[in-house]
C-alpha cells in the first residue's frame, strides 16, 4: 500500500473527530512515522507555497518531485494536497505536533528532511521570497535545528550561494580531513537505506539523489581549489 493509501486510511479512519490533517498528528493514536513525515511535508509543502501569496505551478512540481506518486494514486494525492491547501490550521500548529512526535535525538535527521523538502518546494521558482524564508526559519526554530544546519540546507537550494564550505557545514579554514569527515557523514545520512529507517517514507527518498549530487560536488570543488591552490 502506497503512502497516499495509507494518508487517506488515515483520515478517513479519524474524519469523524479530526477537523484538520494537524488533528491526525493529536490523535490519542498518533500515526506510523513515515505517515507523520507525509503529513509534515503535505501540509507544510501546501502552506509554504502559499507563503509568497500565490501557489505557482513550479512548486505543485516540486512538491510533486519530492513524493513520488505512481500510478493510480494520483486522486488520493490530489486530495490529500488540497485537503492540507485549505486547511485553516496554521503552519505553526503543524510544525509544533510534529516536532512533539520527533521527539528522541535520532530524530533529529527526520526533522532535517522535513524541513529539506520544504527548501525544495519554497525554491522551485528560483528565488526565495523574504515571506517563504522567514517560513523556513521559524519552522526551523520550532523543529530546534541549528543555523549552521539552517544555512546548509540553504546552500544546497539557493542558486545565488554557491559556498561549498556552507553546504557541508564547516568553516572555510578547516583541516582537509575535517571536511572529508563532515562530507561522510551527511553522505551516510543521506543513504536511502538510513531515511526509510528514520521514518521517510520510499516514496519520499529520491531526493537524497539530489542531495547526494551536490554533496559530493560540494567535496570535490574544497579539494580541486586546495590542490590547486598549492600546486
Amino acid at each position: 500500500m502506497s503512502i497516499w493509501s495509507r494518508l487517506i486510511e488515515s483520515i478517513q479512519k479519524i474524519a469523524a473527530k479530526a477537523g484538520s490533517l494537524a488533528d491526525l498528528l493529536g490523535a490519542p493514536t498518533p500515526p506510523e512515522k513515515s505517515v507523520a513525515f507525509a503529513i509534515a511535508v503535505v501540509a507544510l509543502g501546501a502552506k509554504i507555497a502559499k507563503a509568497d501569496g500565490q501557489v505557482t505551478r513550479d512548486e505543485v512540481d516540486a512538491f510533486k518531485e519530492v513524493f513520488f506518486i505512481p500510478p493510480g494514486e494520483e486522486k488520493n494525492a490530489a486530495r490529500v494536497f488540497n485537503l492540507a491547501r485549505e486547511d485553516s490550521a496554521g503552519f505553526e500548529g503543524y510544525a509544533t505536533r510534529i516536532r512533539a512526535m520527533f521527539r528522541d535525538d535520532d530524530d533529529r535527521a527526520t526533522l532535517e528532511d522535513i524541513l529539506d523538502g520544504l527548501f525544495h518546494i519554497a525554491g522551485a521558482d528560483g528565488v526565495y521570497d523574504p515571506r517563504e524564508l522567514e517560513f523556513l526559519a521559524r519552522v526551523a526554530e520550532i523543529f530546534e535545528i541549528e543555523q549552521r544546519c539552517f544555512d546548509r540546507l540553504l546552500a544546497r537550494h539557493d542558486p545565488s550561494i554557491s559556498d561549498p564550505y556552507q553546504l557541508l557545514g564547516v568553516l572555510a579554514d578547516a583541516p582537509l580531513e575535517e571536511v572529508k569527515a563532515a562530507w561522510r557523514a551527511l553522505v551516510r545520512e543521506t543513504h536511502p537505506d538510513r531515511m526509510m529507517a528514520r521514518g521517510v517514507p520510499e516514496e519520499a527518498v529520491k531526493l537524497a539523489t539530489e542531495r547526494l549530487q551536490a554533496l559530493n560536488a560540494a567535496y570535490e570543488r574544497i579539494k580541486t581549489d586546495r590542490a590547486g591552490a598549492h600546486g
